[in-house]
């Protein structure tokens, strides 16, 4: 009897203790592990993350991160992190979790627009995407990249088309760059290259000039008007003369693009740069911004017209008047300078 009993108790501890390690189990692989309210959660995964900062980066996201580390090695995932953008759903378990961080890796948007250097540009990027700026900056800049695919230092910002773009987060600096090129080949298709060749232009003098246009009016519907004027300025190989270079060329000398120039001096037009078409002939050696795709399209679609001279109209802000003689135009800049004058801007 006393045999029998000791068995019967054998038997239910046996099958207590089973009972205990099942629900052990499912409860660190299976039982919801997640903490927050919104319907998922972001998880961004560096390159050298390891299994313990990644377990800590989202400790607010998690009930326990003690028996996620458990899954983690048990799985073999704590030895195998894997970069990249993950998104965890509300509610999951431990070994969805890991399967997710293992296998789902995202996607991300990445956007950018009227950057004034290629700098500029790598800072907007590095926001984005897991690459820091220098990183980005360095493989913008790489001169054997730059000479394969046909830049300069100079003109590098203008393979630049501002879009948004799906990219995933982890991808490389050089990886970045080299999809940017892929999209540019791609815009400068046969029909585009018809029309810049018939302007007498190549595609990144198109994107030069564009970025002239755009500095010198966000107004799309006189973008074509504009563009019209410093193509038939081209043409007759007259200097463009156009302020918006010369605010650039003050901001390069002085290393200070965050300074607003309002107006430019007659003082201003004697400065000795490449980038000032006052006293340069031609187009400036690279973008002087990053033009939007309208204002390319205005660039490779511009309006026939016989004007070589435009100011800014006084009664119309953001507007320009536009004339043909010199003397015409002398008295829309006296009217300009006058408005200037009375509005005490002087710088």
């Amino acid at each position: 009897m006393y045999r029998r009993k000791l068995l019967l108790l054998i038997s239910v501890s046996g099958i207590g203790l089973g009972l205990f390690f099942v629900l052990k189990f499912y409860q660190t692989f299976f039982w919801s592990n997640t903490q927050f309210e919104n319907d998922f959660s972001y998880v961004f995964v560096d390159s050298d993350d390891t299994i313990d900062s990644l377990s800590l980066q989202m400790e607010p996201l998690l009930k326990s991160t003690k028996s996620f580390l458990i899954a983690a090695e048990k799985k073999g995932f704590a030895q195998r992190v894997r970069t990249g953008k993950y998104r965890i759903q509300k509610s999951m378990g431990n070994n969805d979790i890991i399967n997710t961080l293992r296998s789902n890796r995202l996607t991300t948007k990445v956007v950018f627009n009227n950057q004034e250097r290629i700098e500029d540009l790598a800072g907007r990027i590095a926001t984005q995407i897991e690459a820091d700026s220098l990183s980005l900056l360095k493989a913008f800049l790489d001169p054997l990249f730059l000479a394969e695919a046909g830049f300069t230092e100079a003109n590098a910002l203008a393979m630049y088309l501002p879009n948004t773009y799906e990219v995933f987060w982890d991808t490389t600096p050089e990886n970045f760059r080299n999809r940017m090129l892929e999209y540019y080949r791609n815009y400068w298709d046969k029909s585009r290259i018809s029309k810049v060749e018939a302007l007498g232009l190549t595609p990144i003098d198109a994107v030069i000039l564009a970025s002239v246009v755009q500095k010198e009016s966000v107004r799309v519907e006189e973008q074509n008007t504009i563009a019209g004027v410093y193509l038939n300025r081209l043409k007759i190989k007259m200097k463009l003369q156009a302020d918006p270079t010369v605010i650039y060329a003050l901001k390069k000398a002085t290393g200070d693009f965050k300074q607003v120039i309002k107006r430019v001096l007659y003082k201003d037009l004697k400065l000795n740069s490449p980038y000032n078409t006052y006293r340069v002939k031609g187009l400036p050696p690279g973008p002087i911004t990053m033009p939007d795709l309208s204002t390319l399209e205005a660039v490779l679609n511009p309006e026939q017209h016989n004007y070589l001279y435009f100011v800014a109209a006084p009664e119309k802000i953001g507007y320009h008047l536009f004339a043909s003689s010199l003397s015409e135009h002398n008295k829309n800049k006296a009217r300009y300078i006058r408005w200037l004058n009375n509005q005490k801007i002087y710088r």
